[in-house]
């Protein structure tokens, strides 16, 4: 396949009558194009052709297995056109790499026991919950948007979904963003719909991965779970695809076109006839403006089921006598309300988590003089210290042996920050003779035993407790809330319900401080425990503000002088209104091929939703451009809608 976007077509060959049996759609094929042989696929076969020219005959066909169906060759093909890429890099996303013994293993000839749809009892606490399921049942196409209930188990409510759609023969997609929650739904899965169902991810091993994907393929698996590319499968008949908690960015496709999969779940659903679910305990912008464009409809619990489940949550506050009584309140990075949580929990036998926003000991440092961000010389990465006091890059490692400020020469740092580790060394002092344990990056803890403990996790990898958890405090939020990016707020309000939803509800004795002030929209969303409501809010100011997903944006990331040629190839739509060029955000991945320590810049590109297509044909044909004439080695990227704007 040729990813260059000026051959971003189908091409017509002779095929031999040796390969006409094998020779059918979808089967991958070798051709010569340009003097050499590349591996493509079938898309249909035709009695004449329209080229004009001499054609070239199929060189072979490589496998006769019919990889690529007509579904999913026309999600392809909507994928690359809404993202503005080439449709070869959206196959490499959707269809795995062949592994020839696996094609010749023989099918799978055991017939499956019959699925039973389960009872439904977990979804009729949700207002329209058994709408959405008759409706896909019966064969519709209903799309909605999920609130899950704090506490809920969030497994057990979609293996419930997936086996009755299956049961009544239809398949089912269902993407979660990371091991951990594929692990947890399978398991859920595995008791009710058995060999019916298969799990998809890169950490199966391509061979293991490639047997899954063809049984999916060849209709002996009707469920497929998965993370990101799952959303492709070529499952038989699919009837709904459910994507949870679609905020969470381990969902952004780091490969161009860079898909997201709720996106694609839209478009497939679309296209498919399928139902869409897209849940979460909390809610993006996104799926909010689903719901209030009239494409979806919530499913949500009734007020008085949401205050039964929820913890009793509490923030900083002047109105609160507990907070006005401790002087130290808003300066002390553990204010007394929330030692007094911790104190509670640990006295009952019950786990205490605290939730800081960085992994590491002091994972950002200031100039002590004047406070200036201390930043790498190589890369300008931000510069971290280890429990050692060693000073390095998190971005590249280059380590900082003679630290000296640009701004006034000086020659010591002071934390800005304090991570998961310094956090332990704090609390361990605090709590003498109670266990803890962290949890963050690589060293992440999926389940503690039962019994007091501090709990020390970054955002996402938050163990869960077999009797939930006493109290969760969230340190040093003004991270969170402090970040130069559109999606801060709606990140932090995600990180805070996903922990809030492991303490055990109020009436058990289970307390959540945030230490931040109560005033704040993002605080009050979690304490009121309304994230459809602070969602509604952040499209409305979007809406006002012209960011997506009120408008379509694209952003153009590379050399300066890159960027500025690329800009002069294309052709924008009337409606469209250019932004920058200003210095790349920090924290924004470079595109491939460009130097850490070199300049780069992002222009975005907006214009309002309806003519989104228009400018992404404009990319690609800028692209296609710029590819034709060889300028194709200095490091652009091209996205639409990026998920950080800056």
């Amino acid at each position: 396949m040729l990813g260059l976007a000026h051959l971003d077509r189908p091409f017509d060959y002779l095929v031999d009558t040796k390969f006409d049996a094998d020779a059918q759609p979808g089967v991958r094929v070798r051709v010569r194009f340009a003097g050499r042989l590349v591996d493509g696929f079938l898309l249909e076969r035709r009695e004449r052709s329209e080229h004009q020219g001499k054609l070239s005959w199929l060189d072979r066909v490589v496998s006769p297995e019919r990889v690529l169906t007509a579904e999913l060759a026309e999600l392809c093909r909507s994928v690359a056109d809404r993202y503005a890429g080439t449709m070869p890099d959206v196959l490499r996303l959707a269809i795995p790499p062949r592994h020839a013994r696996v094609e010749k293993e023989a099918a799978n000839c055991n017939v499956p026991r019959p699925i039973e749809a389960p009872p439904q009892d977990g979804w009729a606490a949700y207002d329209a919950g058994r709408d959405f399921i008759e409706a896909t049942v019966d064969g519709g196409h209903p799309h909605a948007a999920w609130q899950a209930l704090p506490g809920e188990d969030i497994a057990a409510r979609l293996a419930e979904l997936a086996a009755e759609v299956a049961a009544a023969g239809r398949g089912v997609v269902i993407v979660v963003p990371d091991q951990r929650d594929l692990d947890r739904v399978e398991a859920a899965c595995a008791e009710l719909l058995g060999d019916y169902c298969v799990t998809l991810a890169a950490g199966l091993g391509p061979t293991a991965r490639y047997r899954r994907w063809l049984s999916v393929l060849r209709g002996q698996a009707r469920v497929v779970i998965g993370t990101r590319s799952a959303i492709f499968a070529p499952v038989v008949d699919v009837g709904l695809i459910v994507v949870f908690d679609d905020g969470d960015d381990s969902l952004n496709e780091p490969r161009s076109p860079y898909p997201h999969p709720r996106e694609v779940g839209v478009l497939r659903a679309h296209a498919a006839g399928a139902a869409l679910m897209v849940g979460g305990h909390s809610r993006t912008a996104e799926a909010q403006a689903l719901v209030e464009s009239g494409w979806a409809f919530n499913i949500t619990a009734p007020r008085a089921a949401i205050r039964a489940a929820m913890p009793q949550i509490d923030g900083l506050s002047d109105e609160d006598r507990r907070v006005a009584g401790d002087p130290l309140a808003r300066s002390a990075r553990i204010p007394d309300l929330a030692f007094d949580a911790a104190r509670r929990a640990l006295a009952a036998d019950l786990p205490v988590l605290f939730s800081v926003p960085r992994r590491g000991y002091l994972p950002s440092v200031a100039c002590d003089r004047c406070r200036t961000h201390a930043r790498c010389r190589a890369c300008n990465g931000p510069i971290l210290m280890n429990d050692r006091g060693d000073l390095a890059c998190r971005w590249c490692a280059r380590p900082e042996s003679r630290f000296i400020c640009p701004v006034c020469a000086g020659t010591r740092v002071r934390a800005l920050m304090i991570g998961d580790r310094r956090t332990a060394e704090e609390l361990g002092r605090a709590f003498r003779n109670t266990p803890v344990v962290t949890s963050s990056g690589d060293k992440i803890v999926n389940e503690i035993p039962a019994g007091s403990r501090v709990v020390i996790a970054t955002p996402g990898a938050a163990p869960r407790a077999p009797d939930g958890y006493g109290a969760a405090i969230f340190l040093d939020t003004w991270a969170q809330l402090d970040r130069e990016d559109l999606r801060a707020a709606e990140e932090a309000v995600r990180a805070w319900m996903a922990v809030a939803t492991l303490v055990r509800p109020r009436s058990e004795g289970g307390r959540v401080v945030i230490v931040a002030e109560a005033t704040k929209a993002p605080v009050q969303a979690l304490i009121r425990w309304d994230p459809v409501g602070f969602a509604a809010r952040e499209v409305s100011q979007r809406l006002e503000l012209g960011f997506p997903p009120a408008v379509t944006m694209a952003s153009i990331d590379g050399p300066p002088d890159a960027v500025a040629n690329f800009l002069e190839l294309l052709e924008l739509p009337p409606e469209a209104e250019a932004l920058g060029p200003v210095p790349l955000p920090a924290g924004v991945r470079r595109p491939a091929g460009l130097a850490e320590s070199g300049p780069a810049d992002r222009m975005l590109l907006r214009t309002p939703r309806s003519a989104g297509r228009e400018l992404a044909q404009a990319l690609r044909a800028a692209q296609a451009l710029r590819n034709a004439r060889h300028d194709d080695t200095a490091g652009i990227r091209v996205q639409v809608d990026p998920p950080t704007i800056g």
